[in-house]
């Protein structure tokens, strides 16, 4: 299967996944989210236009949204850490989960149905931007981030639930720290630095997977490695722009477009599902 020859649709798709990416990069570095929240709802509804066969169109998503999210993360990292965002206590406890979480997500997606991705991204997302958009700042379930077996056993879940959506572990990591104690901007910094963790082990299993069928794009496994050009470069640029506006905002208003944005892409991934 090739690509969708009309120029002038190339030309727009084009268009939309550089945009993509350069929402992608700003929402990275803004929200610790790894910009995937943005690039997977993008590429679902783009990449049937771009001759991928609609029940795969998905899983390109989420594989390809992983795979652009290392460039990105590497950038949104090191931009937080040098605004001393990073808690790295809690990095290197929760390091391990995050990684064998990223490639077990990775494994089970590329054998799961879109129906299931789907849904697992919208349920997720609204449950998170429920929490994020009341703004419970009163609610916590523990006094201090756990960092032993506990951590851990948060860390795998994440990691595997976020390989899953494709997404950059900031969107269950982010509330994960604030609910036991964690200030919002060392929680935002340090999922930026997870979304490393959990995007190379887990795009090493997409770019393993084999969907049975042929797929466009220079696709390997369910990596599309010509959209990945178009995206991965701009969110890269715009990452760092994003983490400086973090460290600009005030706790409120960071929380209100944390779960804005998440209410919006859990509508969208629920209808997708059950319509």
């Amino acid at each position: 299967m090739a690509l969708a020859s009309d120029p002038s649709t190339l030309w727009l798709l084009a268009l939309l996944l550089m945009a993509t990416g350069l929402c992608a990069g700003l929402l990275a570095g803004l929200l610790g989210v790894g910009g995937g929240i943005v690039m997977v709802p993008v590429l679902e509804l783009a990449l049937p236009y771009a001759g991928f066969p609609r029940e795969w169109c998905m899983h390109v998503a989420v594989a390809t949204s992983l795979a652009a999210i290392v460039p990105t993360s590497i950038s949104s990292a090191r931009a937080h850490h040098r605004r001393g965002g990073i808690d790295w206590d809690i990095a290197r406890a929760w390091a391990p989960g995050i990684i064998l979480g990223g490639l077990a997500g990775s494994l089970l997606a590329s054998r799961a149905s879109d129906d299931v991705l789907t849904g697992v991204f919208g349920a997720v997302a609204a449950l998170i931007s429920l929490k994020m958009f009341l703004l419970l700042d009163h609610l916590r379930l523990a006094e201090r981030v756990p960092k032993g077996l506990a951590g851990k056993l948060i860390a795998t879940v994440i990691g595997g639930v976020s390989s899953m959506m494709g997404i950059g572990g900031g969107t269950l990591s982010v509330p994960a720290m604030t609910l036991t104690g964690g200030a919002i901007h060392q929680a935002v910094g340090t999922a930026a630095f997870f979304g490393l963790l959990l995007s190379v082990p887990g795009t090493l299993g997409y770019l393993l997977a084999s969907p049975g069928v042929a797929l466009p794009g220079a696709t390997v496994g369910l990596v599309s490695l010509l959209v990945l050009v178009l995206v991965a470069p701009l969110s890269m640029l715009s990452a760092p722009t994003g983490a400086r506006l973090a460290h600009s905002l005030d706790k409120r208003t960071l929380s209100k477009i944390f779960g804005g944005f998440l209410s919006l892409v859990a509508l969208r991934m629920l209808f997708r599902t059950f319509a």
